[in-house]
């Protein structure tokens, strides 16, 4: 099962030089790396990263990677989120794309669903497909 990370570029590219991705600024104030599903992914962009103005990579991961170091959490609207307790490994990345959404208009995020489509996670996700750490 895939699940997506959204991170600045640049961040991104540090951290697969140095194999491991420690989590944005957001992620460590909350003790958490944030992932989302193919289904929340556009409503993630809209929500936290549409007025970013600098590149942002789109992140396709593989949870069997993570080990038990991930679980479905509560989030937005009290949807189940996938969040990762641990540096996320690129040995997990199973596919990175760059891409700029600040100028994007409120409903075109057509970019992002064209990456989902093409990283073969086009199936609805539910949290039953993987439980993660349930502990």
């Amino acid at each position: 099962m895939l699940v997506y990370k959204i991170a600045p570029a640049e961040d991104w590219s540090e951290a697969m030089r140095v194999g491991a991705f420690a989590g944005s600024a957001k992620d460590k104030e909350d003790g958490f790396i944030h992932l989302s599903t193919a289904e929340q992914l556009v409503e993630t962009l809209r929500l936290h990263f549409r007025h970013v103005e600098d590149m942002l990579a789109l992140v396709a991961v593989d949870v069997k990677a993570l080990g038990g170091k991930w679980k479905w959490e509560p989030s937005r609207n009290g949807d189940l989120f996938p969040h990762l307790y641990s540096p996320l490994p690129a040995n997990a990345v199973r596919n990175a794309e760059f891409a700029l959404f600040d100028s994007l208009a409120e409903d075109d995020f057509s970019r992002a669903r064209e990456f989902v489509h093409e990283t073969g996670k086009h199936a609805q996700l539910a949290p039953a497909d993987d439980k993660g750490d349930a502990g």
